[in-house]
């Protein structure tokens, strides 16, 4: 028996009057996604337990087989482990984007954009470089990651500290978060000198010349220093592998044990390299028993407000991960779920905190005489049945008890 996770990231979302009060998922044209909820198991999941903030971190966690009551230590130190990047005893792992901020005389800053207009990956690693040669310490290490998402490791005192994720405020004013920073001496001078070291870099000059958005700034959160967790083997005895190109998924395999596999052209935006997805999953599955697939690209139009963006993200996760991976194990004994690990609603642009839908196939049991019900979050609040965490997710897509 072969077990697949595959996750839309921020699939859901609200009704929307411009959609005749459906939601982009339902709007969107999903047959692979109904098919599997229509022959199989449909339910709604928590994967954000109460009192926990409705990130990437916690939801995909859930969604990997875990409670983040029993693990959960911050957002960065899962993408340093993904990175190759081992936290001393008394380090913190910081998220570092690379942001577009708007810094007026008066002292106000503004975040323009959370991605720096997505940079590219070849110029983002540029950039930091520039900021380790100039930064860099005994106390403060640069990590080039992924188009804007990079790390910093700092070996101070945090203390007081309270950070927030850029993408929750783009095109709003940020000048108190910002001077929160300098309550920290060592991280003040990061965020004053970054911004002079970024500004005249040939990276941003070409980006100007362009019409691009620089990457003026350099943002920290989702710090915290390195959790402790048991694999997958150990939990619940089986192999596993995980696809993605966000370095957050790549630390959650990391920790569970898992085999994590870089797709080539794996981008976490609508360019992604789907079938190399398809494909290393198939690859995978011949030698492990559960495969774990992430696509970034609905989370990434739902932040920037994109509404066709984020439905042609929905519609291409449908299209070229959900029906390629049902055809390719077509024949075989394979139990597979399709799901999101949290709501990113257009209307707000970042995440919340519902239960989401979840819809899990079982080829043993396929009469192929679906019940027509669609992969939609009415459709799965109106079931009727609500798991209340991670844990009871994974048990029951595995069918034990």
């Amino acid at each position: 028996m072969k077990y697949l996770i595959l996750v839309g990231d921020g699939m859901g979302d609200l009704p929307r009057a411009d959609l005749d009060g459906r939601t982009p998922l339902a709007a969107a044209r999903t047959p692979a996604m109904d098919f599997v909820a229509a022959n199989g198991e449909l339910f709604l999941l928590r994967t954000v337990p109460q009192g926990y903030p409705p990130g990437s971190d916690v939801a995909n966690l859930s969604l990997a087989g875990y409670l983040p009551e029993e693990c959960y230590s911050g957002r960065a130190p899962l993408e340093a482990a993904s990175m190759g990047v081992e936290l001393a005893p008394g380090e913190t792992a910081f998220r570092c984007n690379l942001v577009t901020i708007d810094r007026a005389e008066g002292g106000e800053v503004a975040m323009v954009d959370y991605s720096s207009g997505h940079i590219s990956s070849e110029e983002a690693r540029q950039l930091i470089a520039a900021l380790a040669r100039e930064l860099d310490s005994p106390s403060v290490r640069f990590h080039a990651g992924i188009s804007y998402r990079h790390l910093l490791v700092f070996g101070g005192a945090v203390d007081g500290l309270t950070t927030v994720p850029p993408h929750d405020y783009t095109g709003q004013p940020v000048t108190e978060h910002w001077q929160g920073y300098h309550a920290v001496p060592q991280l003040a001078r990061l965020m004053a000198r970054a911004p002079e070291i970024l500004a005249d870099h040939p990276v941003n000059q070409a980006r100007a010349a362009k019409g691009l958005k620089p990457a003026n700034g350099i943002w920290l959160w989702g710090e915290g220093k390195a959790p402790s967790m048991k694999t997958l083997q150990a939990q619940y005895g089986i192999s596993g592998a995980l696809i993605s190109a966000v370095d957050l998924l790549k630390g959650i395999g990391v920790y569970a044990g898992m085999e994590v596999i870089n797709v080539p052209g794996a981008t976490g935006y609508l360019d992604t390299n789907y079938q190399g997805k398809v494909e290393a999953a198939l690859a995978a599955l011949k030698e492990k028993d559960l495969v774990f697939v992430h696509v970034e690209a609905p989370d990434e139009a739902a932040h920037q407000g994109l509404l066709k963006e984020k439905m042609q993200a929905i519609e291409d996760f449908d299209r070229r991960i959900v029906q390629p991976l049902l055809d390719g194990l077509a024949g075989s004994d394979f139990r597979l779920a399709v799901t999101m690990d949290h709501f990113t609603p257009l209307s707000i642009r970042t995440h919340s905190a519902q239960p989401v839908p979840v819809a899990i196939y079982d080829s043993r049991r396929d009469s192929g005489k679906g019940c027509g019900r669609p992969y939609t979050e009415e459709a799965a609040a109106a079931n009727g049945r609500e798991l209340a965490n991670g844990r009871d997710f994974l048990k029951t897509l595995l069918a034990v008890a």
